[in-house]
């Protein structure tokens, strides 16, 4: 039962985390032609749309309720669905043409930041091994980035504020990860729903806002028709698929765990600019068997951890019976 836990849930979290990496190629031919402002809300306010037609017909009207929680599904919807959409894409679109590899490779930062945020919030220090894995896959996915050259730190230099954008996009969706196991009561696709459409009226209300004081340009009917099938992809695919196999992955693996799937993100970007005439490098394959080996190294580990917390639990429940026959007696 756990081997299957672990798979299904690695399968999801990889499926989730290649389907963005392809979308920031998508994104970038799109954003030529709406602000990344509305790009952004569109896509979502349309995942949410349909993700309430499927709540609705699944679990009912009564699944809509926020049970006293509504503030922290508020703050969680607006941290991936706002805070994370709008800064990576705005990001992205300021950097131009090198926006693309800069916002994937930015995504490898979310296992590490994920682990600060514990250590923080829970005052637990984290354990060596997941330091060195997070450590190994990093590295892994910098190899592929940068092909081992300097010349990428120096143009990150040169793109500070772009580059800080993205930063803040990535913080939002490792909070939005790591408080979904707030809800783990809940089915996936209801906690994914509500904080979508929370998300989506954050993002409705700063559009609008936005476009009353002429911040952003209005895109018109033919602007959206004209990337019907880059905002297709998006809503479909990196969009609604991803966001269920993301929530759900995360559910069976844990947040820390199934965070360390991100570093796909680079990579899926990478392979289709290599089926674009790119020759991958010997640099770029040995960052990839880096990440694949600390992905390796993480499943072992989780089902060393699995184990050993079983036993202890089934020594306990032993030493607790021999007490009460003892006792009995």
């Amino acid at each position: 039962m756990l081997k299957k836990q672990i798979i299904l849930g690695s399968l999801l979290c990889l499926i989730a985390s290649m389907s963005w990496g392809a979308m920031f190629p998508v994104a970038h031919i799109a954003m030529q032609q709406i602000d990344p402002f509305y790009f952004s809300f569109i896509r979502y306010f349309t995942v949410a749309v349909i993700l309430s037609v499927l709540l609705w017909m699944k679990e009912g009207r009564a699944s809509f309720r926020l049970d006293g929680k509504g503030k922290t599904l508020l703050f969680l919807g607006t941290m991936a669905f706002t805070v994370y959409n709008m800064a990576v894409f705005l990001g992205q679109k300021l950097m131009g043409e090198s926006g693309t590899i800069a916002a994937s490779i930015m995504e490898v930062l979310m296992p590490m930041i994920s682990i600060i945020v514990m250590w923080i919030t829970s005052k637990k220090v984290p354990n060596k091994n997941t330091l060195v894995i997070v450590g190994i896959a990093l590295a892994g996915a910098l190899l592929v980035i940068t092909k081992g050259e300097l010349a990428f730190f120096m143009m990150a230099g040169q793109h500070l504020v772009p580059l800080l954008l993205i930063l803040i996009g990535v913080i939002g969706w490792v909070v939005y990860s790591m408080g979904g196991n707030q809800f783990r009561n809940w089915s996936i696709l209801r906690y994914s729903t509500i904080t979508c459409l929370l998300g989506s009226a954050v993002s409705f209300v700063i559009v609008t806002l936005a476009s009353v004081f002429h911040l952003v340009p209005v895109p018109t009917w033919h602007t959206i028709l004209s990337i019907k099938y880059e905002m297709s992809f998006m809503i479909l695919l990196p969009g609604l698929a991803a966001l269920l196999c993301w929530n759900s992955g995360l559910k069976l693996l844990s947040p820390i765990n199934g965070l360390l799937f991100i570093n796909f993100v680079p990579i899926t970007t990478f392979v289709f600019m290599a089926f674009q005439g790119y020759q991958i490098s010997k640099i770029e394959l040995l960052g990839t068997l880096l990440i694949m080996f600390a992905l390796i190294w993480n499943n072992i580990q989780q089902r060393k951890t699995k184990r050993s917390n079983d036993n202890r639990a089934y020594s306990a429940s032993r030493v607790s019976k021999e007490e009460m026959m003892k006792a009995a007696r």
